[in-house]
């Protein structure tokens, strides 16, 4: 910094002073440092402070400890008869008897409840004919739940074993006398592959539920010519599974007129003869 003037100045003049820039930037500078380094140290030490070692080992023992145990916890549920399987649950069983599921459930005596593959044993399961769907669960500390969904049959087609039972998915899954009620599909080619036994059974699923009970066989030539035979004689004309909501709508309107043939299969122009 340099200063110009000098003593033999009057009060009134002016007095020049030059300030060297570097020298304010490069104290400014050895400022900043000394606090910035003031603050890091400040930081390591609370940080110290907080965790200090002592702390951290026994932190770090603690953890240990607690995963040696959860790991001696689980060696014990896995190997031992702790958690073993002393109950079987058997749900929703109505057709299928009892000892045919718990022959395909193969649950072996005493197993650890975690060692049964849940999955597998459902596949068992829904693999018999009629079930349609299964559910295996762990119910804690010793059951196993297994929940059954039979299939159910909505049509039969004679055939010469016997009677073939579908279920609302089209699947042939038994030969056997027909429950009561469930209708008759006549159609050439019955079976689970044919498109019109598949277009049969998407019609009667259409039909109101008032009406179900009353038809007794269902005419299948094409996918698109089906017919009901109600149980006293009258005939309902559907077509094709399109449009059923339409029809289903119509349908018992028109059935309280007299007549012996309804043709809803055009919802628009329904006709009785």
């Amino acid at each position: 910094m340099r200063i110009r003037g000098g003593q033999g100045h009057r009060a009134d003049e002016s007095v020049d002073v030059e300030v060297d820039d570097s020298d304010v930037r490069s104290a400014q500078g050895r400022g900043a440092a000394r606090k910035s380094h003031g603050r890091g140290r400040f930081r390591r030490t609370r940080r110290d402070e907080t965790h200090p070692p002592a702390l951290r080992r026994r932190i770090a023992l603690w953890s240990l400890i607690v995963v040696v145990v959860l790991v001696l916890v689980a060696g014990v549920a896995w190997f031992t008869p702790v958690l073993s399987v002393r109950t079987v649950e058997i749900r929703g069983l109505r057709a299928v008897p009892e000892e045919q599921v718990r022959e395909v459930l193969r649950i072996p005596e005493g197993i650890s409840m975690l060692r049964i593959d849940t999955d597998a044993v459902a596949q068992r399961v829904a693999g018999l004919p009629k079930v349609r769907s299964a559910r295996v669960q762990r119910v804690f500390p010793a059951t196993v739940r297994v929940t059954v969904d039979e299939r159910t049959p909505v049509l039969f087609f004679d055939g010469p074993e016997g009677a073939h039972l579908l279920d609302g998915d089209s699947v042939e899954f038994a030969i056997e006398p027909p429950p009561p009620g469930v209708p008759k599909l006549t159609t050439d080619h019955p079976g689970s592959n044919d498109p019109v036994t598949r277009a049969a059974v998407a019609v009667l699923a259409s039909v109101p539920a008032a009406l179900r009970p009353q038809v007794g066989e269902v005419v299948a030539r094409t996918v698109s010519d089906i017919a009901l035979t109600l149980t006293d004689g009258r005939t309902v004309v559907w077509g094709g599974p399109g449009d059923s909501g339409r029809k289903a709508a119509v349908v018992l309107p028109v059935l309280t007129r007299p007549g012996t043939v309804f043709d809803v299969s055009s919802p628009d122009l329904v006709t009785v003869r």
